[in-house]
């Protein structure tokens, strides 16, 4: 089996974020404590890149997992790519970074994440959930350090985010895909009547001529597409299976079709936030 670590692109500062990663978000009614078993089982079965943020509360259990797998000679620490989105409040600190390691790889949030892109707390810096116009205005920023190397936003069959990804790709920024396979288990934000994203006919029709499952399709199309892609589960056997996004390639005609599904449709809309001044799904893309 091919691992993950060995897929990777490139991001503007230089360093090298693998292609798919584990995101280590559970449901509320999950113990935290169950990410530090699927973390240890996605490392098994060959993740190299961990998605978190302060605000899922498993940082200390994803850390935990990491560190025994390090212990014990699975990894090292150098072929870990790790993600944490702190936001203003909670910037990364010297014990923030020893939580989880030294330092992280990337943190996704702005204005003093230069200063801690200095100081070494963290390799990259990235941002979430920004439009095209946000994105501008970091771009456009006077006296810019370092660009986002990255924009993490959710991303999936239903919703490619095809304009959104052509900006990113013209200014070398990464766009990084969550809910890739939908998000139905977020009771608290998705509205129950959304469709099921893995239960398409198409996805279903494709899984069956490539007899791999719907959600392999789903990811592998974002692959197809140079989107570094996270797939999230609490099932051993899914997360076993869906590292083998490596072993079959989608046709061109097929990833057409796949492209054709868009609905523009968005599981997460985080109305809560509608009327926030920097709420960024109001724009277009």
């Amino acid at each position: 089996m091919k691992s993950s670590r060995y897929q990777c692109v490139e991001l503007n500062d230089g360093h090298f974020i693998p292609v798919l990663g584990f995101g280590t978000a559970i449901p509320s009614e999950v113990p935290y404590s169950k990410a530090k078993e699927m973390t240890e089982i996605a490392i098994d079965a060959g993740f190299r890149h961990f998605d978190s943020a302060p605000v899922y509360g498993t940082e200390a259990h994803v850390g935990e997992a990491i560190r025994t797998k390090i212990a014990d000679g699975t990894v090292r620490r150098e072929d870990i790519f790790y993600t944490s989105k702190p936001d203003e409040k909670n910037l990364p600190t010297e014990e923030h970074g020893k939580v989880i390691f030294d330092t992280v790889d990337l943190c996704e949030t702005w204005e003093a994440m230069e200063k801690c892109k200095d100081a070494g707390l963290t390799k990259s810096i990235g941002v979430s959930n920004f439009n095209r116009r946000q994105l501008e205005m970091i771009l456009n920023k006077p006296g810019l350090k370092y660009k986002p190397v990255c924009n993490q936003v959710e991303c999936h069959i239903y919703l490619n985010q095809r304009k959104l990804l052509d900006f990113c790709k013209s200014k070398d920024i990464v766009l990084v895909a969550y809910s890739a396979l939908g998000s139905h288990r977020e009771k608290h934000w998705v509205d129950p009547n959304s469709p099921v994203l893995l239960d398409d006919p198409v996805l279903a029709s494709m899984a069956k001529k490539y007899k791999q499952t719907p959600a392999l399709i789903a990811l592998r199309y974002q692959l197809q597409r140079g989107v570094v892609v996270l797939a999230k589960s609490l099932n051993e056997k899914r997360i076993k299976e869906n590292i083998q996004v490596f072993e079959f390639q989608l046709t061109s005609e097929d990833m057409k079709v796949l492209d054709g599904l868009d609905r523009n449709l968005r599981y997460l809309t985080f109305t809560i936030f509608f009327g926030h001044p920097n709420f960024p799904f109001s724009d277009e893309y």
